[in-house]
Parts: C-alpha cells; sequence; structure tokens
C-alpha cells in the first residue's frame, strides 16, 4: 500500500519539527516522491547526515512502503 505525501510530510515534521516541507508524487503512484526540506538544525550538518536524519524519520519505510524518494535538504537563507 503507497504512503500519502501528507503522511510522508508528518512523519518528517514529527522528528524535524523546525522541518519545511515540500513533496511533490512524481509519477501519480504514491510511490514515487520528491521531498524537499527545510531546516535551521541541518546547519552545521554535513548533506548526508541531513539526510540520514530524514530518512530515519521515515522509520524504516523507505524501500518498502515508500519505493522511491528524490531528497533534497537545505538550510534557510
Amino acid at each position: 500500500m503507497p504512503m500519502a505525501a501528507d503522511e510522508i510530510a508528518a512523519m518528517i515534521r514529527e522528528n524535524i519539527p523546525d522541518a519545511a516541507v515540500e513533496i511533490t508524487d512524481l509519477a501519480g503512484d504514491g510511490d514515487h516522491y520528491a521531498a524537499r526540506v527545510t531546516a535551521e538544525s541541518f546547519r552545521g550538518t554535513s548533506r548526508v547526515a541531513q539526510h540520514q536524519r530524514v530518512y530515519a524519520a521515515l522509520g524504516g519505510r523507505m524501500g518498502g512502503v515508500l519505493h522511491a524518494l528524490q531528497l533534497t535538504t537545505a538550510i534557510p537563507d
């Protein structure tokens, strides 16, 4: 069963409370999304660490319920 975009965003915000999250369904199938996550708490961390935080927030759903996530992380201007 695919994940809804709002469910993905909610999971990220729950675990990264200062995150601004934008989710785009890339294929219209609920399995392939793009996510842009912007958070001040990313400041001073590597891109790899930022991505690891987002994947951890998804609680192991990557590769299972959530097939593909094109992830972009950023720090607010």
